[in-house]
């Protein structure tokens, strides 16, 4: 116990040395107690609360972590959970160890954590979770996941007995832990939308055959990727009726059903249903009442930290951050703005393939339909970033029209150029970083004007 105590001030201390220098600090403290002074089984000796949430999957656990934090704030409960979207094993240890006293116990009655799917297992240990969502498993990282087979095997070792499990039964690979565990679980999905087609429009669908005998799965319709509506022809596996489903998705007017019921969508991409009904379900499933959810979500209403729309030069600018090595989401959009009427302007572009590794693996590129951008609506496609050439030669065998791409050697040029040389709506799809790298553009334009 005495060691345990003077790990958590350690902690603190080295969190408030980096506040002083101006450093968020949000993994280095993590990092001395977890690999300097090799304290691997620390998370394991702290007193948690009565709920212990995480969030994991491929994509869409940041947004559904912040509406989750949103829903039991707005009703009362004390959350803890990271902000600021650090979700490694590093991070966890950081933030769980500055939010106890030195006896070890939590100081909240919610630890609520986005979790990264191969880390979720060093985080936890021997103290499981009270509640786990599992949002999708797609491929996502490849140079640093392989398969996602691989990627839901380390989710599996982190969910214990007493893990009442939230799942997202449109993903066939995440289904599968229905008939895995015997746990308390709910079930959420998507029904038909307008958007929703029968025939996979990719090739490179990352689960397509039935879990148990192993013949190809058929789709009754397809959301994205490998997610939508399926079956076995053997009648061993499908995705069934749900506990929670979305009806009646209508972007437009920023609305869905879940239930029957009307709630309001913060953003009008798919991605944005999905994250509100996980967290609708698992607000729910704890005991957060209908009438409550609906205050929550439909009253007080939570902004986006993506997708923010601003003006540039009088022209409606939408910032998408699409996550790099994670192909269903550039998919996503790309339906988005394919779906956007008038003519539209494109900026596309990295700087760093990935935030946590220096691999420099572009294979996903390929797996990207960038052939949805062929479309007569689009003026021009700003292509930057330090990876710019290889973007181009994807786009290049998209066959969209050379005339409409525009290399930017150089970032400082870019506003002006977007400016001068292309009409219409403006979308960025970019990602995290190189979102802060326009917004400073975009400032300094706006400063020289003035």
């Amino acid at each position: 116990m005495m060691k345990l105590g003077l790990m958590i001030i350690i902690n603190k201390l080295i969190t408030r040395i980096c506040k002083l220098f101006g450093k968020n600090g949000s993994v280095y403290p993590g990092y001395i107690i977890y690999d300097v002074l090799r304290q691997k089984k620390i998370l394991e000796k702290i007193k948690y609360p009565r709920y212990v949430i995480a969030v994991t999957g491929s994509s869409g656990k940041g947004s559904t972590t912040d509406l989750i934090n949103h829903i039991l704030t707005d009703n009362g409960y004390d959350v803890c959970y990271n902000k600021n979207g650090s979700n490694g094993v590093l991070a966890a240890t950081t933030l769980i160890l500055n939010n106890c006293n030195i006896r070890g116990e939590f100081l909240h009655e919610v630890l609520l954590l986005e979790c990264d799917e191969r880390h979720l297992k060093l985080i936890f240990g021997e103290n499981k979770m009270t509640h786990l969502i599992v949002t999708n498993v797609t491929r996502d990282q490849p140079a640093r996941n392989g398969d996602p087979d691989i990627v839901f095997n380390d989710i599996l070792k982190a969910i214990g007995n007493e893990t009442k499990l939230i799942i997202n039964a449109d993903d066939p690979l995440v289904n599968r832990l229905t008939y895995l565990y015997g746990n308390d679980r709910i079930t959420y999905g998507v029904a038909k939308t307008k958007d929703s087609y029968l025939k996979s429009s990719i090739e490179a669908v990352d689960y397509a055959y039935c879990p148990r005998c192993y013949k190809k799965l058929i789709y009754d319709y397809y959301h994205y990727g490998h997610i939508g509506n399926y079956h076995c022809p053997s009648g061993d596996f499908k995705r069934g009726n749900v506990d929670y489903e979305v009806t009646d998705v209508s972007f437009e007017e920023h609305r869905i059903k879940i239930n029957g019921d009307d709630i309001y969508l913060n953003k009008d991409v798919l991605y944005a249903v999905y994250y509100t009904l996980a967290a609708y379900a698992l607000c729910n499933y704890i005991g957060v009442s209908k009438e409550d959810l609906k205050k929550a979500i439909n009253g007080d209403k939570l902004s986006t930290k993506r997708g923010k729309v601003r003006e540039l030069d009088g022209r409606k600018l939408t910032m998408l951050e699409t996550k790099n090595e994670n192909n269903l989401s550039y998919y996503q959009s790309l339906r988005f703005i394919k779906n956007q009427k008038g003519k539209k302007t494109i900026i596309l572009g990295f700087d760093n393939v990935s935030r946590r590794y220096q691999f420099n693996d572009l294979s996903w590129l390929w797996d990207v339909e960038f052939e949805l951008l062929n479309d007569k609506n689009i003026d021009k496609i700003f292509i930057i970033g330090r990876f710019r050439y290889d973007v181009l030669t994807r786009l290049s065998f998209a066959n969209i029209d050379k005339k409409k791409l525009v290399l930017i050697d150089d970032l400082n040029e870019l506003i002006k150029k977007v400016k001068s040389d292309s009409v219409g709506d403006i979308y960025t799809m970019v990602c995290f970083d190189m979102t802060a790298n326009i917004l400073k553009l975009i400032e300094d334009d706006e400063n020289e004007e003035n």
